[in-house]
């Protein structure tokens, strides 16, 4: 998850337009493609509890799209873009941020402790350990571990493991030295196969991995 405050022209996604000035964009499941981004920006990565507790709306409302900061935040939040604007420099841009960020963290909720174990064992486990462990872990019945994690983490755990193991196989890709075979990378990352790869990746960056692999991150064109 991120926010990003444009200092200029905002981005513009091709399946939801032109980005609010300052814009939540939510966890992804699906493709999406910047088509346009002019001028510097300020972006703010997030993990989901951390959105958790900054924001003021369920996560599952941002999932695949992206909403206007205020909308998210409130308070204060539609000041924040002039400042930004009329600042002198980046120091006094990221100063005032800071305090911004952490006066919405304050008075924001706290994921449940059953919440953020589940989200790090996912994490720990690359999204292979099966749903109903977690849920046996945590102390919670599945269905409530679902609602639970779809709100404030923004997806189900099974969809949150299928992108967690999508990233960790972009890693892998990605590393550094010898290219792994693609029937390896799969079998490391959890996948049934090769072709099971290659159908994530397809439907999660609508690209196959060989790619996604030579890709730069959209992440980096939205740093200032």
């Amino acid at each position: 998850m991120k926010i990003d405050i444009s200092l200029g022209q905002p981005p513009e996604l091709a399946d939801s337009g032109a980005a609010p000035t300052a814009a939540v964009y939510g966890l992804r499941t699906r493709p999406t493609t910047l088509t346009r981004f002019d001028g510097p920006s300020i972006n703010v990565d997030l993990t989901p509890p951390g959105a958790y507790a900054l924001l003021a709306v369920p996560l599952w409302k941002v999932t695949d799209t992206v909403i206007d900061l205020v909308d998210a935040v409130g308070h204060g939040a539609d000041r924040i873009v002039p400042r930004l604007t009329e600042a002198t420099g980046w120091p006094e841009r990221m100063a005032l941020l800071d305090d911004a960020l952490t006066a919405w963290t304050e008075t924001g909720p706290r994921p449940a402790p059953q919440v953020l174990r589940a989200w790090y064992r996912l994490r720990h486990s690359h999204g292979r350990i099966p749903i109903e462990r977690l849920a046996a872990e945590v102390g919670w019945t599945r269905r409530h571990l679902l609602n639970q994690f779809r709100t404030q983490i923004g997806l189900t755990p099974k969809a949150a493991a299928r992108v967690i193991r999508f990233q960790h196989g972009l890693h892998l890709l990605r590393l550094p030295g010898p290219r792994r075979s693609l029937a390896d990378l799969a079998q490391a990352v959890g996948y049934s196969d090769q072709a099971h790869l290659t159908r994530e990746f397809g439907s999660l960056a609508d690209v196959t991995p060989t790619q996604l692999g030579t890709v730069v991150p959209i992440s980096s064109r939205f740093n200032a």
